[in-house]
């Protein structure tokens, strides 16, 4: 199990992003990861950034001709970079999920191709990276008045899921906190409202959350739901609505009732509120960075942190098979 970072750590003025960045780097050695397509700048800019920061040792993963040309024109230098030359954005997914099956790479970051190419090669049944959990996406978000990272799930993936599909969600995210530091996280299940009404049928999934985490079906964190935002952030709200739990003010993790919920709220907590974010997939047999043309460098190099931190609890838990 990973402990909890000390109160007195001695990065304690950092933000929170720069702190996982260092967590990751004093983590082990580089993790090798397939960057894949990385045919412009702002991708191979931040897979080369990540190596520096000693997080990955990337395998460039597209048509060489056309990586080396970007990195000529943004005055880039590729030596020493290991490059897998195929002749387009589909093959680059494919060698990428090949390059996982071969035992070659622990991660996947995606680089200028749209992510429903990548993720087809993911969850191809044939050749993909399907496990027995769903495959889901976690915000990892820096919110300047909230005290710790927070976690939205899941925004990306999931259109609309079921009540299986989102202990899934759960499960997949409470695992990549503990892989991020945090015992035993703390998840919310969110809806509009804070009591079980069949009229809402976010509540009824919330509840039945909820009670599957007390009887073991959903393990390592402590969930509790339906909560609505107000009261999962802030326990002066709990309180004067008068709702016990041992999540409210506190949690790790904003589970959402869809895509859409999930989707606003995160992008309302970056422009509004000023957060910055990584955003990793999991799920898989490896943990995969979608990434956007959108995102600076410092998120690109965060979402690495991430998936090298996972990438760490997973060996540990396994081994390197």
């Amino acid at each position: 199990m990973v402990d909890t970072p000390p109160v007195s750590d001695p990065a304690s003025d950092e933000d929170k992003l720069t702190r996982l960045v260092r967590r990751a780097a004093a983590a082990g050695p580089p993790m090798p990861c397939a960057v894949v397509h990385p045919v412009d700048a702002t991708s191979l800019s931040g897979a080369l950034d990540a190596a520096a920061a000693a997080l990955i040792a990337p395998i460039l993963v597209g048509p060489a001709a056309r990586i080396r040309a970007a990195a000529d024109d943004a005055g880039l230098d590729l030596a020493g970079i290991a490059i897998e030359d195929v002749p387009h954005s589909h093959a680059a997914a494919e060698r990428a999920v090949a390059l996982v099956h071969a035992g070659r790479t622990d991660a996947l970051l995606k680089g200028s191709l749209h992510t429903d190419e990548l993720m087809a090669a993911v969850v191809s049944r044939e050749a993909g990276l399907r496990t027995e959990r769903r495959i889901s996406h976690c915000f990892i978000l820096d919110v300047p008045r909230y005290h710790k990272p927070l976690v939205v799930t899941d925004a990306a993936i999931n259109i609309e899921p079921d009540l299986e599909t989102k202990a899934d969600i759960a499960r997949n995210a409470i695992d990549l906190c503990r892989a991020l530091g945090i015992v035993r996280p703390k998840l919310a299940v969110l809806a509009a409202v804070e009591v079980v009404t069949p009229k809402q049928p976010a509540t009824l999934d919330a509840a039945a959350l909820s009670k599957m985490a007390d009887r073991g079906q959903i393990e390592g964190g402590i969930v509790d739901g339906p909560l609505a935002f107000d009261n999962a952030i802030s326990a002066e709200a709990a309180q004067t609505k008068h709702l016990e739990s041992p999540v409210a003010g506190d949690p790790d993790i904003l589970l959402v009732p869809d895509l859409t919920a999930g989707n606003m709220l995160a992008k309302q907590l970056q422009y509004l509120a000023g957060a910055e974010s990584a955003g990793v997939v999991v799920g898989a047999r490896v943990p995969i960075a979608l990434t956007s043309r959108a995102e600076g460098p410092r998120a690109r190099l965060a979402s690495c942190a991430v998936m090298r931190l996972a990438v760490g609890m997973r060996l540990t838990r396994h081994g390197n098979d």
